[in-house]
């Protein structure tokens, strides 16, 4: 049994070891019969040059927005339990299918749900966390020669025996937690050839990076990067698990996320931008002791990921205004309708129109004038800002939804993160 609660200091993880691989492939990666059989073919690639193979595996293209559509088709507030054993079906579909492909090119697979390869999560729906694994069929089944299929996305809680789903992305949650279980390296495998610069949609020029830190990927994928979730992301820095991003549809070298302490960093490694921001501004809070500390209470209790918080003290009351993810605004909702029972009646204003641009760069500790260039690039493209945060080594900002591509790419030049020919010679080595 491996425990997946963050290790302490006298405690890290094993290290890898070479002759296991957990690779993850992306619901884009198996989105049709061929797609799929090109997963089953790297996955035997892998078992004939020797490794021990594990493959976890998204739903197919955009199964689980078609599910949760259907889900919404039938119900307006669908029961979270029942949404999960919906949601769940997804992965286990295209797990059966991949490791079919795999038996048709001669070679043994059996594929396992999350519960059947002992994926043990807390009772929360829809966004579960792991607790642990117990990998003993998984395993048996790499003893016997098999390659394993494990599906993504998903677990089993002891504390109500139900199917559980760990929330947007969850599949890479699985692939890390099976890596850090197995003593094994992973590979992430998506439609993007690793972490870029910018996205590279919006940017061009956007440079791929041949390795990032894990705490700089933790900021990236906060912040709106969308290559790996950010849980997924946390376990891995927490048990030491080398993370290789890369593509499913070549061979190249993709980004490598991993402990880089002790080099060299770059001031900026990366603007990222998220537009499913939603800005809840509240008006006429008690200005006493708790009223916070009532407000985000109800707010954690519905398992929503807050984001940017201020606070004003306007007259005798207060203003509190603070984002989260278009997904969490019903919860949200509810959160606040909890805390007024207790607070007393106050105004809630929601602002759907904004979006967030931030810098990323562990190199921003030692260098001052960052936020500065970063605000006065923003103003030079008449760019307003609502709210802005910070930690060490990332600065976000709460712009206008529609002046988030601009702003991405001036950001993008103005820190001079462009595919130049000195860059591109350094990603080839």
């Amino acid at each position: 049994m491996r425990d997946l609660t963050p290790p302490s200091d006298t405690h890290a993880a094993p290290a890898a070891q070479t002759d296991t691989v957990v690779m993850k492939f992306g619901g884009s990666s198996v989105a049709d019969p061929d797609k799929i059989r090109h997963v089953a073919r790297r996955l035997v690639e892998a078992r004939e040059r020797g490794a021990r193979v594990v493959g976890t595996v998204s739903a197919m293209g955009h199964t689980t927005d078609t599910l949760l559509e259907l889900a919404a088709s039938v119900s307006p507030n669908p029961h979270p339990r029942e949404l999960d054993m919906l949601l769940s079906t997804g992965e286990r579909i295209a797990c059966a299918l991949v490791a079919m492909a795999i038996h048709d090119l001669g070679h043994e697979a059996v594929s396992f749900t999350g519960s059947q390869a002992g994926i043990i999560t807390d009772p929360v729906h829809t966004k579960a966390k792991i607790r642990e694994i117990t990998p003993v069929r998984v395993l048996d089944a790499l003893d016997r020669g098999k390659i394993v299929l494990v599906a993504g996305f998903q677990g089993f809680s002891r504390d109500t025996m139900d199917v559980t789903t760990l929330g947007r992305g969850g599949t890479d949650a699985t692939a890390v937690a099976l890596a850090a279980a197995l003593g094994a390296s992973c590979e992430i495998y998506s439609d993007v050839p690793g972490v870029f610069t910018a996205d590279p949609r919006i940017v061009p020029d956007a440079r791929k990076l041949p390795e990032i830190s894990y705490e700089e990927m933790l900021e990236m994928a906060a912040s709106g990067a969308k290559v790996l979730m950010l849980r997924a992301v946390e376990l891995a820095r927490g048990h030491s698990v080398p993370v290789h991003a890369r593509s499913t549809f070549s061979d190249e070298e993709g980004t490598w996320v991993r402990d880089t302490a002790g080099m060299e960093q770059p001031i900026v490694s990366a603007v990222t931008h998220a537009e499913d921001e939603i800005l809840f501004h509240l008006r006429g809070v008690p200005d006493r002791p708790g009223a916070a500390a009532t407000i985000f209470d109800a707010v954690a209790a519905e398992h929503v990921n807050v984001d940017t918080i201020l606070q004003n003290v306007v007259g005798n009351a207060a203003e509190v205004s603070f984002s989260v993810p278009e997904d969490d605004v019903r919860a949200t909702r509810r959160a606040l309708e909890r805390a007024q029972e207790t607070l007393g009646a106050f105004e809630t204003e929601e602002i759907s129109d904004l979006g967030k641009v931030s810098i990323v760069g562990a190199g921003m500790r030692s260098h001052p004038g960052v936020a500065a260039r970063m605000f006065r690039t923003l103003a030079d493209e008449g760019i307003n800002i609502r709210l802005i945060s910070t930690s060490p080594i990332k600065i976000s900002c709460l712009i206008s939804r529609a002046a988030v591509p601009a702003a991405v790419r001036a950001l993008h030049a103005a820190f001079d993160l462009g595919a130049t020919d000195t860059h591109r010679a350094g990603d080839s080595e």
